[in-house]
């Protein structure tokens, strides 16, 4: 089965936001956020970092796969 393609090119909702000041400003607060986490509490989030890995794994399955097709497909 072949899939009609897109005709709509408009950025979907989030990707309006992140291209807009207020979403700009939220990146860059979640960012400074982030840093200052990093530079305050490198302990702990060395130590998370196993548990990030492991975590990383089953979500890339979940959001990597999701343009795949895995029906039965006829070849001929």
């Amino acid at each position: 089965m072949d899939h009609a393609p897109a005709t709509d090119r408009s950025p979907g909702p989030v990707a309006a936001f992140i291209g807009s000041f207020p979403g700009l400003l939220v990146c860059l607060a979640a960012a400074a956020l982030g840093l200052y986490l990093l530079i305050t509490h490198t302990g702990h989030m060395i130590g998370a970092l196993p548990y990030l890995l492991l975590l990383a794994c089953p979500l890339m399955h979940l959001f990597m796969h999701r343009g795949h097709r895995h029906d039965a497909r006829q070849d001929g």
